[in-house]
């Protein structure tokens, strides 16, 4: 059997290469596009800007994208590690609690009904909808006298993702001209953003990412259940709030810088799991590096995949969570 600390050592390494192929990740996002930019390049856009269109393209439209494809992927794995967790529901994800459908309705009636446009208005807006509909599904979720329950809060989850859909549709059907405006969006997508909206959410989702990682040892004992929590002097509710606000900080931020991208949140806290076991002190810090490594995997992906024209990113990680919801949803129904 394999010792303590030859396990210690294994996780530690796979996250130092896991970070090391991250950063490879960020480099390649920065290097390879439709225009092609070299090393000498890269460092020179920060060292002697010049002002030249290829230091350009590095500085207000490459660099930005690495980064904020890195933070929405690490992001969105770990909220959908934590809902899991403290949902007890192995599909549950910020795609399908509601959080994206919130978003996407706040940008649509903005653009409707106040003619709001632009990057960063939809930033705000995604941000603030998505907060607002996590909040709301977890209020949902905890009414009643045996608090949050995995039923109560999906079924809460589903509801919600069922109404804001729905009128968002409907403002759309009635409204044509703000489907141009927001269908980016839909799909999510990182291209086109800078460092403005990037910066704008970043300190949030860095606070949320770190606090997830304090909740690692309470949400191991969270994990026995309730009561056993509970008996060990444990307050759960407490736990599943402070969860559920680290959720609404890193799926809300996700969703404002790269739109409602669907799956992340399924795949990788799957994923680690099956690499590193149920140890949130593990699974957490794997969650985030393996997330942002798939983002720019299918970022760089979606570049190439109809060249020179882009598919958003959005589309490339539904091509491959599909297969994956499936397979779960098959495995959790055989269970």
């Amino acid at each position: 059997m394999e010792s303590v600390l030859a396990t210690r050592t294994r996780k530690i390494s796979g996250l130092l290469i896991g970070l090391a192929v991250l950063l490879a990740g960020i480099v390649c996002s920065i290097v390879f596009g439709v225009a092609d930019i070299g090393w000498h390049t890269i460092v020179s856009s920060y060292t002697h800007f010049d002002g030249s269109q290829q230091q350009l393209i590095v500085r207000t439209a490459r660099v930005p994208r690495a980064l904020i494809a890195a933070m929405a992927g690490a992001s969105l794995a770990v909220a959908g590690c934590l809902m899991q967790s403290i949902t007890r529901n192995p599909l549950a994800s910020p795609s399908l609690f509601g959080i994206n459908s919130g978003a996407a309705f706040f940008i649509v009636a903005a653009s409707a009904f106040f003619g709001v446009s632009g990057l960063s208005a939809f930033a705000l807006l995604a941000f603030v909808g998505a907060a607002f509909a996590a909040l709301l599904v977890y209020l949902l979720g905890s009414i009643g006298s045996d608090g949050l329950t995995p039923l109560k809060v999906t079924l809460a989850g589903a509801a919600m993702t069922a109404f804001f859909s729905s009128v968002s549709l409907g403002i759309l059907l009635t409204g044509g001209q703000s489907f141009d405006q927001v269908l980016y969006w839909f799909v999510g997508s990182v291209a086109g953003r800078d460092m403005g909206i990037f910066a704008s959410a970043a300190p949030y989702m860095g606070i949320a990412l770190i606090g997830a990682w304090v909740l690692a040892r309470h949400l191991n004992l969270l994990g026995l259940g309730d009561d056993v929590a509970a008996g060990m002097g444990q307050k759960p509710i407490y736990v599943k709030l402070a969860a559920g606000v680290a959720v609404v900080l890193l799926a809300g931020g996700s969703v404002s810088i790269a739109g409602p991208i669907a799956f992340v949140g399924i795949i990788i806290p799957h994923v680690t799991r099956y690499l590193v076991g149920i140890d949130h002190r593990w699974v957490i810090p794997y969650c985030a590096v393996l997330g942002g490594i798939l983002l720019l995997a299918a970022d760089i992906g979606s570049r190439f995949i109809s060249f020179p024209k882009e598919v958003p990113v959005g589309v490339m990680t539904a091509i491959i969570g599909v297969p994956f919801f499936i397979y779960i949803a098959r495995r959790g129904e055989r269970g």
